[in-house]
């Protein structure tokens, strides 16, 4: 009997596993790169570096008490490292649990599908008016609460609806996929972007929301012209559509989804929008004139998700229930946080990212404040492909990137941007993008076929992000 081999094509390695490699790594370079250590002063609230105090350290020396202390970091530093990781990070990771489950609180009510389908009702007769209405909703979301997995639904929903209007397949993923990713790239308040990375350099009051909302509006006004433009062609010609012969399947098997549309807005529902918006309103308000944090904007979500499924109807136990359910769903995401601080961990404990700071500030010492703050992005777009978590890169980068953004005299803002930016714009396109994936899926749209429509309005958007960080570093401090 011929022995058959099966062909392993090139696997990307789960994100843990990924951390865990970069634990080990940082680790040896205790070993390797001389350790060290700058001054830090109190400036505004905020510890920042003192640039020009780097002094280095010796690998092994005495403390004041006469005890070795060792720099180098073994074995058992790294299986330490996630724990202590955790331990350091356990604030943000409580915001990430308590905003996870209260959003599936706000997602169980209905109310969220539901209004998304009636809109889809009342212009369906004015079919490419839905395209920028429906956009300019899933980009709010997108740039407000982070909205990602929760469209799934919807890619069920607009696809024969938009089939039967005469678009293809391609023009009811972009409507969903693109519309919240544009929003996510142009984060305003989104909680697992900019707030986790101003947290983390202790920014407080979100000071550069303005800047955030014209890129909100630019962004999400280039997409819509973009997946207009798109829709336009393809009615007017059906046979370009790379999908064509796809679709013709595609509409064979898939019957319009009337039920859904014909499902009732109830007045619960409305209510539950009401507080949703109402709750967003908030934390613009306290984050722009209170200096609110993760606590306060935590319990804001707290008060959305209990009145929410008060006015919806929903009972103690089934709040408590969906409550626990976000909970799992957002645990992985939490735990990628604490990790990636433990990749940190071992490296302060090695007195190395001072030395790498101090290189990095040397070496692009001269270089043009556009060209720097391009690379933070560009880094932040590669760094996202091996961890698809928005969450887990500021984790992994910011310690980092806001320093050293403050050492070649820049505003630490363009760190938060470029990461938020930099992180959302690549899942346009990677292949280890969840939402990407799965909306392709629902759709049954190859990877490659989005490959091609897509890789012009990805360097768009690329290079209009590019600009907005930039403009971020040159900003005056507030």
């Amino acid at each position: 009997m011929a022995e058959v081999q099966k062909k392993r094509g090139l696997r990307i390695p789960h994100v843990y596993t990924i951390i865990f490699i970069l634990m080990a790594l940082t680790a040896a370079l205790t070993w390797i790169v001389p350790s060290g250590s700058f001054e830090r002063q109190e400036l505004n609230g905020r510890e920042v570096t003192v640039a020009g105090t780097y002094e280095s350290v010796e690998k092994v020396y005495a403390d004041e008490d006469g005890a070795e202390v060792d720099l180098k970091q073994g074995l058992f530093d790294v299986l330490e490292a996630p724990a202590v990781g955790i331990q350091q990070a356990v604030e943000v990771v409580a915001f990430i649990l308590i905003v996870g489950g209260s959003f599936q609180v706000i997602t169980a009510t209905g109310a969220i599908t539901s209004g998304v389908a009636r809109i889809v009702k009342k212009f369906k007769s004015k079919d490419i008016l839905i395209i920028p209405i429906l956009m300019a909703v899933f980009a709010l979301g997108g740039s407000t609460f982070g909205m990602a997995e929760e469209t799934l639904p919807f890619f069920a929903i607009l696809l024969p609806i938009v089939m039967a209007m005469g678009y293809d397949s391609i023009t009811a993923f972009m409507i969903v996929f693109v519309g919240a990713r544009i929003g996510y790239i142009a984060s305003t308040v989104n909680p697992f972007n900019v707030l986790i990375a101003q947290g983390i350099l202790n920014i407080q009051g979100n000071p550069q929301l303005w800047l955030r909302v014209v890129a909100l509006v630019v962004l999400t006004a280039i997409a819509i012209a973009w997946v207009v433009l798109y829709a336009r062609r393809v009615k007017k010609n059906p046979e370009s559509s790379i999908a064509y012969a796809d679709d013709i399947e595609k509409r064979k098997e898939h019957a319009s989804n009337d039920e859904l549309l014909e499902a009732d807005f109830t007045g619960r529902q409305k209510a539950v929008i009401i507080v949703f918006v109402l709750g967003i309103a908030a934390i613009v308000w306290g984050l722009v004139t209170q200096g609110w944090y993760m606590n306060e904007i935590s319990a804001v979500f707290m008060a959305m998700a209990l009145l929410s499924g008060i006015v919806s109807g929903m009972s103690e136990k089934e709040i408590a229930t969906e409550f626990v359910k976000g909970l799992g769903d957002f645990v992985f995401s939490a735990v990628v946080v604490g990790l990636a601080r433990g990749i940190l961990v071992i490296a302060n404990d090695g007195l190395i990212i001072d030395t790498v700071l101090n290189a990095l500030a040397t070496g692009l010492a001269g270089i043009p404040s556009v060209l720097f703050t391009s690379i933070l992005y560009v880094v932040d777009n590669l760094l996202s492909i091996l961890v698809p978590s928005s969450s887990g890169i500021a984790a992994l980068t910011i310690p980092v990137f806001g320093p050293l953004v403050e050492l070649m005299g820049l505003n630490p803002e363009a760190a938060v941007t470029g990461l938020s930016m930099g992180s959302a714009a690549m899942s346009l396109i990677s292949p280890t993008s969840a939402m990407l994936v799965a909306g392709l899926g629902v759709c049954k749209i190859s990877l490659g076929q989005w490959w091609r429509v897509s890789w012009k309005f990805f360097l768009v958007v690329s290079a209009v992000c590019l600009v907005f960080t930039a403009v971020s570093g040159l900003l005056p401090i507030v």
